[in-house]
């Protein structure tokens, strides 16, 4: 592509960042459709089958989402049978349910092809190098905002 054909805003991180999550969700939307699960729910179903009985903050913490968003995506898969919750005084843990277990298993199966479209495009080391970057990229600007926002709180409380 040539530089009359990219858009202009192409070297900024914000606009490139939201362009390739564009354009990853939708190879995800694909490649989980056969499971009838949203990637976000897929995500959820996931962990959920690999650590029984996690708590809903637990997954948010893993999945970096807020606890409301987990909480509006577990809804969606009680709603489908495929996880359950219990409680214990206050607290509350997910499990899931037999079919959701062997949803997961398909899921698991989905992701994998994901994977494999998206490294068969980029190719498999820059694909890898890209996710690695990416995250590290996250972590950075997330310590950075979580900084600001303490330092915002301060101020407000003198």
């Amino acid at each position: 592509m040539d530089d009359r054909e990219r858009s202009p805003y192409c070297r900024c991180l914000y606009f490139s960042a939201n362009a390739l999550a564009r354009s990853i969700t939708r190879l995800a939307e694909d490649a989980f459709a056969p499971t009838g699960l949203s990637p976000s729910q897929a995500f959820i179903l996931m962990t959920v089958s690999d650590r029984p009985g996690v708590h809903p903050g637990e997954v948010a913490q893993k999945m970096h989402l807020t606890t409301s968003t987990v909480t509006r995506l577990i809804d969606a898969l009680e709603r489908r049978a495929l996880v359950r919750r219990t409680t214990g005084g206050r607290a509350v843990a997910v499990q899931p349910t037999k079919e959701g277990a062997r949803l997961a298993e398909a899921v698991r199966d989905a992701w994998r092809q994901l994977y494999l479209k998206y490294s068969g495009l980029l190719g498999e080391g820059r694909a890898r190098q890209l996710t690695e970057e990416i995250y590290a990229a996250h972590e950075v600007l997330t310590g950075f905002a979580e900084k600001n926002q303490r330092k915002t709180r301060r101020r407000k409380n003198t």
